[in-house]
């Protein structure tokens, strides 16, 4: 766990440079349905009204003929939020999961994913009997100015490990900036059980 002495470090660092301070590239939505038809049309529709944003389809990478899915076939959406769009719905699917992350959740560089078992439980969402309720997987990005550099066409280089963003910074700036509080044990459910 963080430390109050180890968030200021952070906090002073930031400041002194700002092109350390960490910043959300992108958030990705992805709901997995399992099967095409009405099932993933509906999830398409809750996603655009959730997102403002249109899914779009993952297919099927092999046959499995136990869950009735075919090669190719539509089988999920996704839909990736950039900018201010990524930022306004992270508040919101944070508040869905009681701004509680495990610290188990965060990978070596920073980036995190948490799940929403049932998009009601987002702020500001009502239900529909036509649609229905479904889950979805929250994939959050972070990085720092001059991440740049490994897309960019012409010059294209790799960010060096001093300029990486880490899990602990991570942590920090999510405390910081979105009041997340991290636990050391996995998130329960609502029902009361634990997630295994």
């Amino acid at each position: 766990m963080l430390s109050a002495e180890q968030i200021n470090e952070f906090k002073v660092r930031w400041q002194e440079n700002p092109m350390l301070k960490p910043r959300i590239e992108k958030v990705v939505v992805n709901c997995c349905v399992g099967r095409s038809g009405e099932p993933l049309e509906k999830a398409i529709k809750i996603i655009e009204e959730l997102t403002g944003q249109k899914p779009c389809f993952r297919r099927a990478k092999k046959t499995i003929k136990d869950f009735g899915i075919r090669r190719k076939e539509p089988i999920a959406c996704l839909v990736t939020l950039r900018g201010e769009r990524a930022v306004e719905f992270l508040k919101r699917a944070l508040e869905a999961i009681d701004n509680k992350i495990p610290v188990s959740s965060f990978d070596p560089f920073g980036n995190f994913s948490f799940g929403i078992s049932e998009h009601i439980e987002i702020p500001g969402t009502k239900y529909s009997p036509e649609l229905g309720i479904i889950g979805m997987d929250v994939c959050v990005s972070l990085c720092r100015p001059g991440y740049r550099v490994k897309y960019r066409r012409r010059a294209r280089s790799k960010v060096g490990m001093r300029h990486r963003l880490t899990a602990e910074e991570a942590m920090a700036f999510m405390r910081e900036e979105f009041g997340v509080e991290l636990t050391e044990e996995k998130r329960e459910k609502r029902r009361g059980r634990r997630k295994e």
